[in-house]
């Protein structure tokens, strides 16, 4: 009688349990992007242009998880994880060992004062600046995170940081964000460190926002040696929406300085300017220009144009077809796409594609 009771007893727990489990697990969702292309360049390489199959020609491929639980009075626990993915080859899109390298936090949100959260996430740049590219930060083509038309050099936007805390808050029209990247490092709190603030307005049709970040280098660090002293950023971005026309603009002022005694900084300001128009609910044309004015000796000053017709199969699944055209000055290479290197001063591409939104 006391096995049958203590029985009883268990499975009645593990039911009250399983109970609790679905429940709390009903918050849960499961989403994410799947964007692949065909595309083809010029200047791709010195052996000439290139055909190719590609990921993420409009937004970059991703799933994730995310979820909240209401703890009362307003508050909930909330976590998010996130991870880029690569369709054409089912690999992870930032490497092999970079499961969740888009977003890894968990948090508080409160309905009145906003919510807090800690771990790996987008800065309050990225996320405050999305909306002021016309593009979308598409691969296949905008500049509004970052150019490469002088080899390696990107001059780009504070997008991600590790061993964060982060704050956003809305407040009758305004917007406000701040994070903190802890370096991590012993017997420094500036090594390594990051910091990001964004301060936005919304009204009707008219949006605006400005942020400033810093990313502080790694001066004293051996292997890998870091001569950078700090990576300083500062953007600003407006929009206003003319019923079926969208203007968009934004700005970024970048400066890298260095520990080196005698090491030039690295300077250079991003413009852009385009919109979007819907000829009907299911068709839109995307439009913009981009044009970067680089402070140095290279004085590449490489400029975008960048169109893209997009027609939406249903809510969640739209087909597009990109084209892009780019130059630069004083024979500097320049490319397309923030993420590869072209082979000649000029480049032109074209990206047809698909993407289902789940």
């Amino acid at each position: 009688m006391k096995i049958s009771s203590i029985g009883l007893a268990a499975l009645s727990a593990v039911g009250m349990l399983n109970a609790g489990l679905t429940h709390a697990a009903s918050n849960v969702t499961i989403y994410g992007i799947m964007d692949a292309g065909v595309e083809y360049v010029n200047h791709a390489s010195d052996a000439g242009g290139a055909a190719r199959a590609v990921s993420g020609g409009k937004n970059t491929s991703r799933f994730g998880f995310k979820g909240s639980e209401d703890l009362g009075g307003d508050l909930k626990a909330i976590f998010q994880l996130e991870s880029g993915i690569s369709i054409v080859n089912g690999q992870f899109d930032d490497g092999p060992g970079a499961i969740f390298d888009r977003r890894a936090v968990v948090g508080l949100k409160h309905k009145q004062w906003g919510q807090v959260t800690l771990g790996r996430t987008f800065t309050t740049t990225y996320d405050y600046m999305l909306q002021f590219d016309p593009m979308g930060y598409a691969p296949n083509y905008s500049w509004a995170t970052s150019a490469t038309a002088t080899g390696a050099r990107k001059d780009g936007l504070f997008s991600r940081s590790a061993n964060a805390v982060r704050y956003d808050g809305e407040f009758n029209g305004f917007k406000l964000g701040a994070l903190y990247g802890f370096g991590n490092v012993a017997g420094s709190t500036k090594t390594s460190s990051k910091y990001d603030f964004a301060v936005g307005y919304e009204n009707g049709p008219l949006a605006l926002v400005a942020t400033y970040d810093r990313q502080n280098g790694a001066g004293s660090s051996v292997a890998p040696a870091d001569t950078t002293d700090y990576i300083q950023g500062i953007h600003a971005g407006a929009s206003y929406r003319f019923g079926h026309a969208k203007v968009m603009a934004g700005y970024r002022n970048y400066k890298k300085t260095f520990v080196t005694a005698g090491t030039a900084s690295l300077r250079s300001d991003m413009y852009w300017l385009g919109g979007s128009y819907d000829f009907t609910p299911a068709f839109t044309l995307y439009g913009a220009i981009y044009h970067q004015n680089i402070k140095d000796a290279s004085d590449a000053d490489p400029t975008l144009i960048s169109l893209r017709a997009q027609y939406a199969m249903s809510k969640r699944t739209a087909l597009y077809l990109s084209g892009g055209y780019a130059f630069a000055k004083h024979g500097q290479n320049v490319s397309l796409s923030r993420d590869l290197t072209g082979a000649a001063d000029t480049q032109v591409g074209v990206t047809a594609g698909i993407q289902h939104r789940f």
